[in-house]
This record gives C-alpha cells, sequence and structure tokens, in this order.
C-alpha cells in the first residue's frame, strides 16, 4: 500500500508542474484522495462487503466531487488532475499511468448486468470535459481531446477530437503530454477543403464570362472571407 501511494505521488510531481512539495500534493490533490477512497472500497467490495464499498464510494465523493464505484478496475499511478465531476462507473477498467481531467464520464449505455463502461489502456490521457460510453476500448497512449464524446473504439496511439470523436491522428508514441490546444480540428478541416472548392469553381466561374461583382452584390465574397479568416485561426465551429 505505501509503495502505491508513493507512485501517486511520484505521477502527480510527473504531470503537474504546480505540484511544489509531497506535503502539499498529499493534502491539496482531491484527485489522489479519490484514488485513496477507491482502493479502500474497492478492498471491500472485493471481500463481499458491498454495503461498505459503496458507503466509502460515496464518502470519496462527497469530499473530493470525484465518483468512483467500488467495482471499477482502475491501475497503478492513475492520476485525476483537479477532478470535481468525474464518474468512472461500475464495469469500467482503467490501465497503468492514466490522466484524466476535470467533468470525464466513462459511462454505461445499457441496463444490463453485464460490460457495459469503457475500458482505458495504459498511458491514456482524457481531457477536460470528455465522455467516453459504452462497453468500448480506448488504446494505450491514446489522447481524447477535451469536450470530446467517444462512442466508438480508439486504435491504439491515436487522439480523438470532436463530437461524436474522431479519429484525427494515429501512431502517438506517448501520451505523457499537455498540449491539449494543438490537437487537430477535423470540422476546420473539411471547412477548409469546402472553401478550396470554392474558389476553384469561382475561378471556373470567371473563365465563363461571370464577374465576381455578381457574388458581391450578394454578399457572398464577405462571408467567404470572414469565414476563411475564422478557420485559418482554428477557430472551430
Amino acid at each position: 500500500m505505501l509503495e502505491k501511494v508513493r507512485e501517486d505521488i511520484e505521477m502527480v510531481y510527473m504531470r503537474d508542474p504546480a505540484a511544489r512539495s509531497t506535503l502539499e500534493i498529499f493534502l491539496c490533490y482531491p484527485g489522489l484522495w479519490a484514488i485513496w477512497f477507491y482502493r479502500l472500497g474497492h478492498w471491500f467490495w472485493n471481500h463481499k462487503l458491498l454495503f461498505l464499498g459503496r458507503f466509502t464510494s460515496t464518502i470519496g465523493r462527497f469530499f473530493t466531487g470525484i465518483e468512483i464505484h467500488p467495482a471499477a478496475e482502475i491501475g497503478r499511478r492513475v492520476f485525476i488532475d483537479h477532478g470535481m465531476g468525474v464518474v468512472i462507473g461500475e464495469t469500467a477498467e482503467v490501465g497503468n499511468d492514466v490522466l484524466m481531467y476535470q467533468g470525464v464520464v466513462l459511462g454505461g449505455t445499457s441496463l444490463e448486468k453485464k460490460k457495459r463502461h469503457p475500458t482505458i489502456g495504459d498511458g491514456v490521457v482524457i481531457g477536460s470535459g470528455a465522455k467516453i460510453i459504452g462497453n468500448i476500448r480506448i488504446g494505450n497512449a491514446s489522447k481524447i481531446g477535451a469536450g470530446s464524446v467517444v462512442l466508438k473504439p480508439v486504435p491504439l496511439g491515436s487522439t480523438c477530437v470532436g463530437i461524436p470523436g474522431r479519429v484525427v491522428q494515429e501512431e502517438r508514441k506517448c501520451a505523457i503530454d499537455l498540449e491539449h490546444g494543438q490537437l487537430p480540428d477535423p470540422v476546420a478541416e473539411v471547412i477548409t477543403i469546402l472553401l478550396k472548392r470554392q474558389d476553384e469553381m469561382e475561378r471556373q466561374i470567371r473563365e465563363l464570362g461571370i464577374t465576381s461583382h455578381v457574388m458581391k452584390a450578394n454578399g457572398l465574397m464577405n462571408k467567404k472571407s470572414e469565414m476563411e479568416e475564422i478557420f485559418s485561426e482554428g477557430a472551430g465551429i
């Protein structure tokens, strides 16, 4: 147990540049408390003390704002940063070295008593507000963008963003990075392609002898310029 606590504290140093001392980590990181409450509740649950397991989980939620069902399977060195609003369901499985932020939900989609929550591989980063729903697997070293809603499996070493979640990058070597603002925007990419296609159509129209003043009179040129400027800055929708 002490070895796991030591690993948890070392993981905070690795993943949070704001961490300054062991005492601060021990007393001021509710994400760690939630994991420790979970381990106690999980021990009760595995020893058929189901009520004590759920009660421990409830106490942990009261103090941390993080709800982890005691039947969930969580690996080592898992770090929940900030953590308010995180929910991890009964049949969820979380691998080792996983990092997740506030508002993450590992939710179920069935009322049947079966595996109905996600399986998260090793070394996965889950951005704030992401929802991963159903009995799906998120591959090792993958990264889920903030606010994404993931309904389908994510391959090994991928980056998944959007609603619904789409894989926009593959073959990631390691997910231990905090550059969440550098994620691709698949919607913006589609709009950029459409704008390029519009440019080609305008060129063909000019070749047919139709001048651009017709488009300007209808306000189409100005709207197009505004869209180009917005999406060139990565604003998305």
